[in-house]
């Protein structure tokens, strides 16, 4: 199975790319904070889904890496709480960011919890 195939791939890169969408409206005083904080952490998600599953034939380290993951999707959550706090979103925005977000997390948690499931040994 290609890396682009995981199913918490696929869904964690399209959030990601919906969030850089939804940040481009954000204010211009918060380009190097908030803007900037969760463009990061939403790609980061991904990025550290890429490196575990490179390194699956080493449970432990398949498994941090995906605790990694799984931190960098709680981060993004709460930046994406901001972001409704300072009225940069409206609730539906957030309401179609964090169900995704959510969504995500419980795949990822099923990577943690299965690692034999993808190669790990």
């Amino acid at each position: 199975m290609r890396l682009q195939d995981l199913l918490a791939y696929k869904k964690s890169f399209a959030l990601a790319m919906n969030i850089f969408e939804v940040s481009k409206s954000f204010p211009k005083e918060e380009k190097y904070s908030l803007t900037d904080q969760i463009r990061r952490s939403s790609r980061s998600v991904t990025a550290n889904i890429s490196e575990a599953y490179r390194k699956r034939r080493f449970p432990k380290h398949f498994i941090s890496k995906l605790t990694d993951s799984d931190a960098e999707n709680s981060e993004t959550q709460t930046w994406l709480e901001f972001a409704l706090a300072c009225k940069y979103i409206n609730q539906n925005t957030f309401d179609d960011l964090f169900k995704p977000s959510e969504e995500v997390g419980k795949l990822i948690n099923y990577m943690i919890t299965n690692p034999e499931k993808f190669g790990a040994k």
